[in-house]
């Protein structure tokens, strides 16, 4: 029996197989934007860094530190599921705007649920800024201004749920003191002809108009004019592999606010605190939560000067703890 000739080869190559997860990009802290035709410049969106992954028969919505938030994003899948396209990997941030349309990390806990709210999971905006993944391509070795091009026609216009985080078309100088004058947090800058590297790394870089940073938190201060709240969260940076007291933060929440965070400590109390601290009536607990903090700067003896409490995150979501080992 004659045998049959063999398929001549194919000049299309094999799919991409769609990553399971991707570690994101992060972006570099500096004190000024860069400058040069080679950067692209974004607003620096006060939120949840997610990426949505569209997969056959379903989607995923998976936070920075790899945890699958899918449930706490419906509106967000279910909108995706309208892109048009059966695989596709979308980085971008999850936030809410205020009445100025400036994102709020506050009201995004709260829509959220992690506290009572009215708000509903509708007012969450998915603002994507990258695509890593499509039609079984891997898209990360491409240039960043590539991939833009490919990201463009999948979002741009949309005024739902998911949309297009705009590039600025203006000098970095520029564009940082117009975010800087409408309350925006910062700006972030994109060498053009990266391609998408996970860590942090110098291809993206985020200059910020208000010092904003993320501290452990290790107790609290009971409030004696409001019982059953808190009067102060008390703070820890890192040093090394030891923690350092850096104070704590007693503005910025709501007698609201005040009140769910005792309740959401007292689950947490330790007798032995994370520092060596005494403070007459504090309370310790464990390092589990992160507090997202905006300060003017630092105090001669290594205290925040004017901190205000902007919300929590969980440690457990690869949340990034200011380090000490950094300039101040």
């Amino acid at each position: 029996m004659a045998r049959a000739p063999p398929k001549p080869p194919s000049d299309t190559p094999p799919p991409d197989p769609m990553p399971d997860r991707i570690d994101p990009c992060l972006a570099l802290l500096v004190n000024s934007p860069p400058k040069g035709p080679d950067w692209a410049y974004e607003v620096k969106w006060d939120g949840y860094r997610v990426a949505v992954h569209v997969e056959p028969g379903r989607v995923r919505v998976i936070t920075r530190g790899g945890y699958d938030w899918t449930q706490r994003f419906p509106a967000i899948a279910e909108e995706a599921c309208e892109l048009g396209h059966d695989t596709m990997i979308i980085d971008g941030e999850a936030v809410v705007l205020d009445e100025h349309g400036r994102s709020d990390f506050g009201a995004l806990q709260w829509a959220l649920g992690k506290r009572p709210s009215l708000q509903d999971n509708r007012e969450i905006i998915f603002f994507a800024f990258d695509l890593l993944y499509i039609d079984g391509h891997d898209l990360r070795r491409l240039k960043q201004r590539e991939r833009r091009r490919r990201l463009e026609p999948i979002v741009a216009g949309r005024t739902g749920l998911i949309r297009l985080s705009e590039e600025a078309d203006a000098v970095g100088d520029e564009f940082l003191r117009v975010a800087c004058e409408h309350g925006l947090e910062g700006i972030i800058a994109k060498h053009r002809e990266s391609p998408y590297r996970s860590g942090r790394r110098p291809d993206w870089l985020k200059i910020k108009c208000v010092r904003s940073d993320s501290f452990l938190i290790i107790g609290f201060e009971p409030s004696t004019a409001m019982p059953g709240a808190i009067a102060r969260l008390l703070l820890a940076a890192r040093k090394g592999d030891e923690l350092v007291y850096v104070g704590g933060v007693g503005t910025g929440f709501s007698r609201e606010v005040a009140v769910e965070l005792r309740k959401l400590l007292e689950g947490m109390v330790t007798k032995k605190p994370a520092v060596a601290l005494k403070r007459k009536g504090a309370v310790f607990t464990e390092t589990v939560l992160v507090a997202e903090v905006e300060y003017r700067a630092w105090t001669e003896d290594g205290k925040l000067r004017h901190p205000s409490f902007k919300g929590i995150r969980e440690r457990a979501d690869d949340a990034t703890v200011y380090s000490l080992t950094r300039e101040r």
